[in-house]
Order: structure tokens, then sequence, then C-alpha cells
């Protein structure tokens, strides 16, 4: 597979709940990242995430995958060329990677993951 989904997100209303929620599903090991209102999914063997308060306010609690590319801001333009809508365009994460947050043509939502260079 040429672009893996590498990370999918939980942006949730209310974080603790959701944690308390998730250990009790699944054998999941959740670390909250210091100095960061993050909280990383460790899931083992597979992809695993993270989760985080919502950042639009009223939104609903939602998923979203990210899949990984080689360039963000390229991958981007061409998914505006094919119809997509940018909801976040390229952010850097200092020390980890970029990432931007589309819509496809049918309105679904995914994000795209670059790795930072070594």
């Amino acid at each position: 597979m040429a672009n893996p989904f590498v990370h999918v997100e939980l942006m949730t209303k209310d974080v603790e709940a959701a944690k308390k929620f998730y250990r009790s599903l699944f054998d999941w090991q959740l670390e909250d990242m210091p100095g960061m209102e993050y909280t990383m999914i460790k899931v083992g063997e597979g992809t695993g995430g993270g989760m985080m308060n919502n950042p639009v306010p009223g939104a609903p609690s939602g998923w979203l995958a990210y899949v990984l590319v080689s360039d963000v801001a390229s991958t981007t333009k061409k998914a505006q060329e094919l119809g997509a809508k940018v909801l976040k365009e390229r952010t850097e994460i200092p020390g980890m990677g970029a990432f931007a947050v589309i819509a496809d043509p049918q309105g679904a939502t995914i994000a795209m993951w670059e790795m930072k260079q070594k």
C-alpha cells in the first residue's frame, strides 16, 4: 500500500470520559503527553492514535484517520485540484512532522501526515 493509514485521532467533547470508556473497552495504553493537552493511544500492533478536546466549538465528537504522504503541501494542492476542500492548511508539529485536513468532494474528512525528515 503506497499511502497507509498511520494514525487515528479522537476529537471529543470530554477527554476524561473518553479515556475511561476506551480503557474499559479495549486493551489500549493511554499516555498523557507532558506539556500538551493530548493523550497518545498505544495499541501494541497496528495503527495507534491519540485523543484531544475537539478544537471546534459545538462540533460533535468523532474519529479522524491520517494517511502517510511524502509531501503534505503538494498532496493538499492535488486534493484541491480534484475537488476537495481544505479544512486545515499544512501545520507543522515541531520535531515530528506536518499535517493537513481535507474534506473530499463527497464531504468525508481525512488528514494527511508527513513525517519529519531526519
